[in-house]
Order: C-alpha cells, then structure tokens, then sequence
C-alpha cells in the first residue's frame, strides 16, 4: 500500500505555486497570463511530481495517467472557448452587441444610473461572456459618465464590477463558468441554470441598494451619453433586426441543445447579418475599404472569426469596445487551462490532493457546512494562488468525490465554486482579477470593494439557500 503525503506536505507544492505566482504577477502585472502563471504552474508541477517519485514511490506512469484524464476532460471546455472566440467577433463586428448596448444605454437616467449601469453591463456581460471585455469597455464610458453626474468613483465601480461578474458568472459564453461546468463534469446548461437559484436574488438585492442610493443622488448631465450612442451609431447600422442572433440563441438555449451546436449556430448567424449588415466594417478589417469585391468581405469575415480587429471611431471608448480578439485571442486561457490540469493531475496522482481534502471532510457534518467549506476553501484558494481559473481547477478537483460519495448533484458543487472563486477574484488586490480592474478603472480595489455587492452577497446565498435547502437534489 501507498504511503499517502501528510497535509502539511501535500501544502508544499501550494506554498510554492502561490509564490511564483506573487512573484510573476508583481513582474508581469496584467499580463502574467501571457506565459508566467503558465510557467509557474509547470514548474509547480514538477515540484510536486518530484516529492511524489522520491519521497513516496509514485511512478511516472501514474502522475502520465492522471494528467492525461485531467486534460482529457476539458478537451470540449477548449472547443467551446475557440468557438467562443469566434462568436465574440461575430457578435461585435455584425453589430449585435453595439446594438444591444445603444438600445440598453437609452434607458440610463440620472437617479437610476447605478441601477442602469449594473443592468447594462450585466446584459453586455451575458452577451459577450467576459467581464474583463465589459469592464475594459463599456465600463470605462460609464465611469466617465458617473463621474460627471456627481457620482463617487467606488460606487460606479461597483455597479460595473457588479453587473459584469453577474454576466460572467452565467453567460454560456463565459469562459469561468465552462471551465466550472467541466471540471465538475456538469453538463454547461444544467450548470447555468442551477445557478440561477442563488444568482438572482443577489443581483436583486444589489439593484434595490443601487437605486435606493442613485435616488438620494442629485446629478448632472447626460452629454456623455448621447456622444457614446451618436458613435455607435456613426459606425454600425443599428437595426432591430439584429436582435434575431441573441433571441435566436436564447431559443436554443431553451431548447437544451448542446452547448457546441449552440454556439456554432449562433457565430454562423452572427457571420450571416455580419455580411448583410455591415458589408463595409468587413472590407475596412480585411485592409479593402475601397472595394467592394465579395473576396475582400469573405476576408473580412475570416479574419472577425479567427484573429483579433480593430476599428477607429469617434469614440475612445467605443474604440476600445469594438476591438475583438477572435480564436487567437482565446490561445492563453487554454493554454493556462492546460498547464492547470497538469498540476491537477500531479496533485492528485500524487495523493497530495486527497490529503488537503481529507481536512475539509472532517467539518462537512451536513449540507451547510459542506457548502460552507468549499465557499470558504474557493475564497482561500483565491488568496493564495492569486487566480481565478486555477481556483476553479482545484476546487472542483479537491470536493467532485466528496460531493459525489454523499449523493449530491455535481451542479451543486459547480455552482457553490462559481459563487465562492469567479465573483470574489475581483475583490482580492493581488489576484490577476483585482489588479486588472483596478488599474483599468483607476480605481484601488480596497476603495470599490465595499460597493461590489454582488459579489459579497453571491457566496453568503449560496450557504442561505443550502441552509433553506431549496432544490438540494441527492442522486438515488
């Protein structure tokens, strides 16, 4: 029999993963997804692969076997998000989104801007499937627009922070929420739609505070605003119609049809109205402003799909909104997700993993306080890794077979780690989430913090409902 590593070893490897990743993140800054958290969770890896073949005999065959499952099982989750990539231009370039944000932003009105901004940027979140996408762009011209109404920086950040993780958290499109789906082997659907239960009422509950304090609020002017829309409307043909691609892809949602079709079928539509709609945008991306040869808007096209674009308008911001990044752009998530699941795999082969969870177990008496100790090990691992992804990666890797040895649902378990890891990475200054934003709204994490309600209040509902036990599903 195997000796198994004793917690306090098994820590080892997590010890030495979160300095590296303190060290890559204080270097690389925003950019430390672009190769040094990869790097530092290979280097991890084979710390943790070293303990296991010198001080407990594990074989290399062993730690092989285990991180091949573990990258074979979110071998769809990649698909998914080169697919995603390709959607997120279509969407952009064919106008949808730029159509879905010129009706949405119609609706901000001065004593409700707060609670407009949370709503629109939810909405662009849900679209998109990223809230650093949203934050980046519509989040800056909504931070411009709060701040000339009167507004204090850490309450429009919140708002923002506020509607873009909402989005993130359930969006089909969102990269976490897949990653959540399939390290949990929840069908991505499924997932979504048990999250609900405690999504919604925290997103209520964060709409009532906002309105309760733009109410109380005497503000300025709204010139921002029509500038921002007049852009939009300056650059893209702005039509109802467009709004068949997200209806049409909220019908197949419904339908439960896999998430692969699903997405597929909507950046083929997209690409469709694209060619229709905006046959000009297609021919200034493929370099033919000046034709207007079918070749030149098929190029176009391809190059939305796959590759990142760039369009000028009169609008910084919008400048900024418009830019897509395309399959390529998709490349260092999956390469980090890689890179995770062979430390997910080294740490389980190695029993390093069943170690740290066999001190969990001992406070899972019932269903609260299981919910509670993987909420508060979702959050610790935040802390310590500094990165949302991997957080999810081992959370999910740490509790599958516990949830599954007491007869839960894995969506119980999907859901608890996307209320405790995707929403509270942006309140954590050190962590790739915090520091980005931070630095892109020009507002300290610690100064927004306190307004992020929505992210404060999503994994305390999470322990209420599993307290209420409502719809705590156990397998026959």
């Amino acid at each position: 029999m195997k000796k198994i590593p004793s917690p306090l070893v098994s820590l080892i490897p997590l010890i030495v993963l979160v300095a590296l990743l303190f060290a890559t993140i204080r270097t690389f800054g925003s950019d430390a997804l672009s190769g040094g958290s990869q790097v530092s969770l290979l280097t991890t890896t084979a710390v943790c692969v070293l303990i296991g073949m010198g001080f407990y005999k594990i074989g290399w065959k062993d730690f092989e076997l285990a991180i091949t499952n573990n990258i074979t099982g979110v071998s769809s989750a990649l698909i998914i998000l080169l697919i995603i990539g390709a959607l997120s231009g279509a969407w952009m370039i064919s106008g949808v989104v730029p159509t879905l944000i010129y009706y949405g932003i119609q609706i901000i009105h001065p004593s409700f801007f707060l609670t407009s901004t949370c709503i629109i940027c939810a909405l662009v979140s849900v679209m998109t499937g990223s809230s650093w996408t949203t934050i980046a762009t519509i989040g800056i011209a909504l931070m411009g627009i709060g701040k000339a109404q009167g507004f204090e920086e850490g309450w429009i950040a919140g708002a923002i922070i506020s509607g873009a993780y909402f989005g993130d958290k359930i969006s089909p499109l969102s990269d976490t929420t897949i990653l959540a789906a399939s390290v949990t082997d929840t069908p991505l659907f499924k997932h979504i739609r048990y999250m609900l239960i405690t999504t919604v009422p925290s997103l209520i509950i964060t709409l009532i505070i906002f309105t309760v304090a733009g109410l109380s609020h005497n503000a300025g002017n709204t010139e921002h605003i029509a500038e921002f829309s007049a852009a939009l409307a300056g650059k893209f043909h702005i039509t109802p119609w467009l709004l068949i691609v997200p209806i049409g892809t909220g019908i197949l949602i419904a339908r439960r049809v896999p998430s692969i079709i699903t997405l597929f079928l909507s950046a083929a539509l997209a690409g469709v109205f694209a060619v229709f709609f905006q046959p000009d945008l297609l021919q200034e991306i493929s370099g033919a402003q000046n034709s207007e040869g079918i070749q030149s808007i098929f190029k176009g096209l391809m190059m939305t799909l796959y590759g990142g674009t760039s369009l000028q308008t009169s609008n910084e911001a919008l400048t900024e909104l418009v830019a897509t990044r395309g399959m390529a752009g998709m490349m260092n998530t999956v390469w980090l997700i890689i890179c995770a699941m062979c430390f997910g795999g080294a740490m389980t082969a190695s029993g390093m993993l069943g170690s740290i969870t066999s001190v969990f177990v001992r406070f899972m008496k019932n269903t609260v306080s299981m919910v509670a100790s993987t909420v508060c090990s979702g959050i610790f691992l935040n802390l310590a890794t500094a990165d949302q992804y991997i957080s999810i990666i081992l959370t999910g890797n740490m509790f599958r077979d516990i949830y599954e040895k007491k007869g839960y649902e894995s969506c119980l378990l999907s859901r608890t780690t996307e209320d405790s890891v995707t929403v509270t990475s942006v309140l954590i200054p050190w962590n790739t989430c915090g520091m980005t934003q931070a630095t892109i709204l020009s507002v300290p994490t610690l100064v927004y913090l306190p307004y992020c309600f929505f992210n404060i209040i999503s994994p305390l509902m999470s322990i209420t409902i599993a307290a209420i036990g409502y719809k705590i599903v156990r397998r026959k």
